[in-house]
């Protein structure tokens, strides 16, 4: 999925926020082969310097939310690594329908996510992951691993491609359903300061 394709859940989540939050909270979406890219936005916003390096006190101020679905969700999972490997926190990460990406672990959480939740749906020939577990339960909070079954409550995705809601139907149906989203915005808000009054 491109990162700015308006159709997808990711996407229109992003657009609610920077909405809402004009000032002090930078929403980017990236596809989940750019996690290079990034963990270099993530870094630029908390001030690290050409080399990438943050001060301690650039590190405690980080107030980093991540969510993802599908690779996406898995590249989530290893960009939170690769920020615990530099030190810096994550306030939260949010899986949807999470799909192992090769050679990736996404169903343990690094120490440094001090909350993570899942959702996910069983069927079809792409599903999520049915559990994710803290790699330290002492500073990771797992708030849930929430099933969907779309079988008897079908989500249709009119505006997904053809292939999607013919090959990845239930995957498709997880990705548009407003429910999940409005799940998944209601953790995030949670998370950050309430919007400056208008």
């Amino acid at each position: 999925m491109r990162h700015d394709n308006p159709i997808h859940g990711e996407v229109i989540l992003a657009e609610h926020l920077r909405a809402e939050y004009p000032n002090g909270v930078y929403v980017e979406t990236f596809e989940n082969r750019r996690r290079e890219k990034a963990l270099h936005a993530i870094l630029t916003q908390l001030g690290a310097d050409r080399s990438g390096l943050l001060s301690d006190n650039e590190k405690r101020q980080a107030r980093i939310i991540l969510y993802g679905h599908s690779w996406g969700g898995s590249a989530m999972v290893q960009l939170a690594r690769e920020l615990d490997k530099r030190g810096i926190p994550v306030r939260l990460t949010v899986q949807v329908d999470s799909v192992r990406r090769f050679g990736a672990d996404d169903s343990m959480i690094p120490p440094n996510v001090a909350r993570a939740v899942n959702f996910y749906q069983p069927n079809g020939m792409i599903h999520g992951r049915k559990e994710i577990r803290a790699a330290d339960p002492a500073k990771t909070q797992i708030l849930g691993n929430f099933r969907f079954d779309y079988k008897e409550h079908p989500i249709h995705c009119v505006e997904y491609p053809w292939y999607d809601r013919a090959f990845a139907k239930t995957h498709t149906e997880i990705e548009c359903d407003p429910a999940v989203w409005s799940r998944v915005e209601e953790l995030i808000r949670q998370q950050i300061a309430p919007p400056a009054a208008k």
